[in-house]
């Protein structure tokens, strides 16, 4: 394997940390960072690419490799989430010392600022940790948060209005949540419960089911993936990720079982587990990725994997954020968030606690994916 660092980037600002988001745009598409130091004036910044990530195939070398600054802004709490809503200007973010939700508007096309222009309460948010965030555009914009499973929400981000308020006495945290389709949610629990829930049933109780062989005390995260193309929401694949490097797939249709499973090489995360990350491949079937342990982000093959659990080997490596210095804290860097390019089946971005974003790729010369 070779990799491309396509582009690296210093851009933490005052806060120093970065979080990320990929805003999805017709023309051009976007990055959206934002720091989340605990001091105030967390910048926002929305970065545009440099060209060679604006067309879909490879186009060899280029003159113009930088990212460019569209616009910015500064929060006066961390940014530990940060999500774009689609189909409209605005961003949604969350982060200490509350639940509650900070909704901006990117500039229009004669400003540079990105402003603030509300914010979303949680319903029993007095004395939550900071909200998990999914956002989606079927009916309206809306917003699904909560940090308990019992704060569970959707907000129509526009007008504030409350659609939805999930029906759970269940007050265990959450550590991800995300719209399955218009109508069909995803929650994840930190101790490593699956919950399905459905718009259209608000008085239908939560039902979490234990991740299978979920070891105990440790934390775990979720990522979904896409399902074939003309399928139902249930046919989704969902990878739960936890602070000991266990990796379980499992089925929408019966979570309480596992397609498969394994143990990846990685040291206990520094953070606590706060950033765990895993993710799927847009357009590499079986491929996904995860980060939060260190420096570094590991992508996997588990088109192969069986559920016997044995240790899995990474088909790449992506080292780059831990040979870039310290972060604000003097320890060695951590990477916060990753995600998949939209189009390039092997192109990631990646941002970390020292306030580096890298976009890199890399090489497969078996050649047996593209």
């Amino acid at each position: 394997m070779v990799c491309t660092i396509i582009q690296g980037s210093r851009l933490g600002g005052r806060g120093g940390s970065l979080t990320m988001s990929l805003v999805l745009r017709a023309h051009p598409q976007g990055v959206c960072v934002a720091g989340y130091g605990q001091s105030g004036g967390n910048e926002i910044l929305q970065l545009l690419p440099p060209p060679t990530l604006q067309v879909k195939e490879t186009q060899g070398l280029c003159p113009e490799r930088d990212f460019k600054v569209e616009c910015g802004g500064f929060s006066n709490r961390p940014v530990y989430s940060l999500k774009y809503v689609p189909d409209t200007s605005l961003l949604v973010t969350s982060g200490p010392p509350d639940s509650s939700l900070q909704v901006w508007q990117v500039s229009a096309e004669d400003s540079d600022v990105i402003r603030p222009v509300g914010a979303i309460p949680t319903v029993n948010g007095t004395g939550q940790p900071w909200a998990k965030i999914a956002t989606v555009s079927a009916r309206a914009p809306w917003v699904l948060h909560g940090s308990r499973l019992n704060s569970v929400q959707i907000t129509e981000v526009e007008s504030r209005k409350n659609v939805y308020m999930a029906a759970s006495s269940n007050s265990e945290e959450l550590s991800g949540l995300a719209f399955l389709d218009g109508n069909t949610l995803l929650l994840c629990c930190a101790k490593g419960q699956l919950c399905l829930a459905d718009v259209r049933q608000p008085q239908s109780p939560l039902e979490a089911v234990s991740v299978p062989s979920a070891p105990c005390g440790e934390r775990w995260c979720m990522g979904v993936g896409r399902g074939p193309q003309g399928s139902d929401s249930s046919s989704q694949p969902v990878a739960c990720l936890s602070s000991g490097g266990h990796l379980t797939l499992t089925d929408l249709r019966k979570t309480s079982e596992s397609l498969a499973s394994a143990k990846c090489r990685v040291p206990s995360p520094s953070s606590g587990a706060e950033f765990l990350c895993v993710s799927w491949a847009p357009a590499l079937e079986g491929y996904l990725a995860i980060s939060g342990f260190d420096g570094t982000v590991h992508v996997y093959d588990t088109q192969s994997w069986d559920s016997s659990g044995r240790e899995a080997e990474p088909i790449f490596v992506h080292r780059g954020h831990a040979f870039g210095g310290s972060d604000s804290s003097g320890g060695p860097p951590l990477v916060t968030v990753h995600t998949w390019h939209p189009q390039k089946p092997r192109t990631l971005l990646s941002a970390a606690s020292d306030g580096s974003l890298h976009v890199w790729d890399w090489v497969q010369s078996c050649g047996k994916c593209g």
